[in-house]
């Protein structure tokens, strides 16, 4: 059940032809390692190794009376190789097959991901050294808290993808498994050293133990993974998403010159994509919810993994590839509104420093309950009657008797408030180059003009 948007690459990987050839590659593996051992005649091997082949339409047949897709596609091999294709599948059982297959073509996926995740993260590392000192409010339960900036905003998000970065990475490295241990795990057929030199052929490791199968931990986990990056994806979204509102307005994702957003009302610019992102993100995690069903199977294997899996594998690696991929874009094209962002933080009259003001008379002899009384009345007054907090304080003789008018100034002071970004940035980012307050005035005004001319 692949997606119709499916990239090509991950398309590919994915596709039926692509899957039966990770078979034969097993398979083929197999048959020479144990060619090599002496239990397989080499002929037979170099013969499977020349003629070994499949077709699919003949698969499609046999399958249709036997029921069975790899004896169907063992029987199809059988017939274009000849009479060496009895050593063909020695010693395995399906899953042998099946599942190292699978782990195969989840390396292939997990490659694609990974370069998506590297792609986003440095999208969201430039965009945050560009932003990284425009001013923006900080918000709680949706409601303006203290200041921040636009770039410390990237940078935690680029800081979250760095830990999706090594989850997946660890998630990718744990389903590099394989196993030809038999129908039921005990190597009656073989042996767990041919096991080793048959994963090692295929560039994985041999599982520790297993049943007919791989246990599905690994793939509850890595799925979870998935789910974990698409829930990442779904949290930069959001937050896009409110700040395009019409009455915060101060972020929107790209919109084209000839782009529509509605059918009925011309002036809208919706957030699309980013609700598109969200919308996937719960598929993705549906999907591992199954993958967690999956995990308790009758005694040591039932099928009931197997149906389930040939959906929620293949479309949630695509899913997360295009999901990735629109955020990327999402991230690299976005309108920012620096002025409008100014603007909505002093919307409130100063009320975003209230809490410097409430430690500010602490330190001059106020008890806190008595100094949270004496800012929250102000604070209300201000929001209820739409006054300026900061006239407010000024005017009231009790605390400027007790705190001096020039640390009250100070306690309205943006920079203050906002002076440890470059630790932050330094914390997140290492050891990096910091661009100069020069080039990064030259960024924002080139990313400036080229928006402006693009919505023009």
């Amino acid at each position: 059940m692949i997606p119709r948007y499916t990239r090509p690459e991950m398309g590919r990987i994915w596709s039926e032809d692509n899957r039966f050839r990770n078979w034969l590659k097993v398979e083929l593996a197999a048959t020479e390692t144990l060619a090599e051992a002496g239990m397989v005649p080499k002929d037979a091997a170099r013969t499977l190794r020349e003629k070994a082949g499949f077709n699919l339409e003949r698969i499609h047949q046999i399958e249709a009376e036997v029921r069975h897709d790899v004896i169907a596609f063992t029987t199809s091999v059988a017939e274009i190789v000849g009479p060496a294709a009895r050593w063909f599948h020695y010693g395995l059982t399906s899953n042998d097959v099946v599942d190292t297959a699978q782990a195969l073509l989840i390396q292939e996926a997990s490659q694609i991901i990974a370069a998506d995740l590297e792609r986003l993260s440095e999208a969201l590392k430039k965009r945050a050294w560009e932003f990284k000192d425009t001013p923006m409010v900080g918000r709680t339960h949706g409601v303006h808290a203290e200041p921040i900036t636009f770039g410390f905003k990237l940078a935690n998000w680029y800081s979250e993808v760095q830990r999706d970065i090594e989850r997946f990475k660890f998630a990718a490295e744990d389903m590099r498994v394989g196993k030809f241990s038999g129908a039921v795990g005990t190597f009656a057929h073989l042996s767990p050293e041919l096991e080793e030199k048959m994963c090692a052929r295929l560039g994985l490791k041999a599982a520790a133990v297993s049943s007919q199968v791989i246990q599905r931990d690994r793939h509850a986990h890595y799925l979870g993974t998935l789910a974990v990056i698409a829930s990442t994806l779904d949290k930069i979204a959001t937050e896009i998403r409110h700040l395009q509102r019409t009455e915060v307005r101060e972020a929107e994702e790209f919109f084209s010159e000839k782009q529509k957003g509605s059918s009925a009302m011309p002036h809208k610019r919706n957030p699309v994509t980013c609700e598109q992102i969200s919308g996937l993100a719960r598929v993705v995690r549906s999907n591992a919810q199954a993958g967690y069903e999956n995990i308790p199977l009758w005694h040591e294997r039932d099928i009931s993994h197997s149906s389930a899996e040939r959906v929620i594998i293949p479309d949630s690696t695509t899913l997360t590839d295009y999901l990735l991929q629109k955020t990327a874009n999402l991230i690299e094209t976005m309108f920012v509104y620096p002025e409008r962002m100014l603007l909505n933080l002093e919307s409130t009259g100063g009320l975003v420093f209230s809490g410097q003001l409430l430690l500010d008379l602490v330190e001059n002899g106020v008890s806190r309950e008595d100094a949270y009384r004496m800012v929250q009345t102000h604070a209300m007054k201000a929001w209820k009657e739409g006054l300026n907090f900061r006239t407010l304080i000024l005017n009231d003789k009790e605390i400027t008797r007790r705190v001096p008018r020039a640390q009250i100034d100070r306690a309205f002071d943006l920079k203050r408030q906002l002076r440890n970004i470059d630790k932050i940035f330094a914390r997140v980012f290492g050891g990096e180059a910091k661009p100069t307050a020069g080039n990064a005035r030259a960024q924002h005004s080139r990313a400036k003009k080229k928006r402006s001319r693009t919505e023009k």
